[in-house]
């Protein structure tokens, strides 16, 4: 579970609150007032202290002395400024997430700065709630030889869980468990400049997908009528699409069990105005949720939302990685939002690629791929419940190859009596 800090923390709504309280097991927290809560929140997560807070205290204690008030006077240069801000923010800190599956380097004694002044530390970025993050260095399992990245260089080369970054290390600091990122060398094995200064990812050149998504429906009538009738690539825009109780939610379900073995794939999933009970059965599924909203959130919070998960998928794509997105459902988020949510899928030439997948009560417009569900089908449980005339994939031939799209058309035409 990520540290989270004070500031975050007293931002928080108190139901919120309540919900990590819950998951962190303190007794007796809904006779909590939101202060005491706050406190006990954080002296769960790690000594009673944030991570920036811990930081800050780390990087006070190791000042040297401060001179006489009258001799700071002076203005000073902006660049000095801004380079202690960024030496404090590097700090580590001191009991971040998955702590307690490492002792502590107080306990095993800290490492003379000498053995890993020198060492280059290169594996899979995951990121924090505060913003910070780890190098994983044995995916996906944390180890006492991670490294931990600064917010700030988070945000300087706009890093995302899953990028695979190499750079030098320094040793951990006093009360430091772990060693730090001195910079950035390289991301998913290009110069750091590079992609920084890369081409915007709307202005990437895209293609229609021609790399499948294998479906394994299994005993599964109707996923295996999806992977048939309407195949899925890398880079489809896809909606799923039916009146309510059609089974839309349920076939997304399905189909991300099917993708998340899948390796080369990032999968994110974003859960945005569905039902209260539905996130439950969700999260016993075997993929976490990124976003989890229900249909208690508003328009605004939801778009936002969904706007960020996007962001997060772009920038993998851009740098060559194949991320998807599950989202479930696109009717509550405002029509501009919902089509340009859609519209951030595409295949990348000669790149990487950006798959969405979303629930929908209709088409949105745009999509490379429409599976459409009967709910008359649903209902009475005549299976597969695709709507035939409705649901297809455009230039399937792409995907399938010519005699599959032909065999795709007679199916259909047989399916409609044409």
């Amino acid at each position: 579970m990520p540290v989270v800090d004070r500031a975050a923390l007293e931002d928080s709504p108190l139901a919120d609150l309540h919900a990590l309280a819950s998951e962190l097991g303190i007794d007796g927290f809904r006779r909590l007032r939101k202060a005491q809560l706050v406190d006990t929140i954080l002296e769960h997560q790690g000594g009673g202290e944030g991570p920036a807070e811990q930081a800050a205290a780390e990087a006070e204690a190791e000042e040297p002395p401060k001179r006489p008030r009258r001799s700071r006077s002076r203005r000073r240069d902006p660049d000095e400024a801004a380079a202690e801000a960024a030496e404090e923010e590097a700090a580590p800190p001191a009991a971040p997430e998955r702590a307690e599956r490492a002792p502590s380097r107080s306990r095993r004694g800290a490492a003379p700065a000498e053995d890993k002044s020198d060492r280059t530390a290169e594996g899979v970025v995951e990121l924090l709630g505060n913003g910070s993050g780890f190098v994983r260095v044995d995916p996906p399992e944390p180890s006492d030889d991670d490294v931990y990245i600064s917010a700030a260089q988070v945000r300087r080369c706009e890093l995302v869980s899953g990028d695979r970054v190499s750079g030098p290390v320094r040793a951990p600091r006093r009360s430091e468990r772990y060693p730090s990122l001195v910079r950035v060398d390289t991301i998913n094995g290009r110069a750091a400049d590079e992609v920084a200064e890369g081409t915007h990812f709307d202005d990437l050149p895209a293609v229609f997908p021609t790399q499948r998504l294998p479906l394994d429906g299994g005993e599964d009538k109707t996923l295996g009528a999806i992977a048939w009738l309407t195949p899925l690539g890398r880079g489809t825009r896809a909606t799923i699409v039916g009146p309510t109780r059609a089974g839309k939610t349920e076939a997304l379900r399905r189909i991300a069990s099917a993708l998340a073995g899948q390796e080369g794939l990032e999968l994110t999933l974003v859960l945005s105005g569905v039902r209260p009970e539905e996130v439950a059965d969700w999260k016993a599924g075997p993929l976490e949720p990124a976003v989890c909203l229900t249909i208690a959130a508003g328009a605004d919070a939801q778009a936002q939302a969904v706007e960020r998960a996007m962001e997060t998928a772009k920038r993998l794509a851009a740098r060559g990685g194949d991320a998807v997105v599950l989202l479930d459902t696109l009717d509550g988020l405002p029509p501009h939002a919902a089509r340009r949510a859609l519209a951030s899928a595409r295949d990348i030439a000669d790149g990487g690629s950006l798959t969405v997948i979303a629930t929908a009560s209709a088409p949105v417009g745009g999509e490379t791929t429409v599976i459409a569900l009967n709910r008359e089908l649903t209902a009475t449980g005549r299976l597969p419940a695709l709507d035939w005339s409705e649901s297809g994939t455009l230039k399937p031939e792409l995907l399938v190859g010519e005699d599959g799209a032909e065999a795709i058309a007679k199916a259909r035409a047989e399916a409609l009596g044409l």
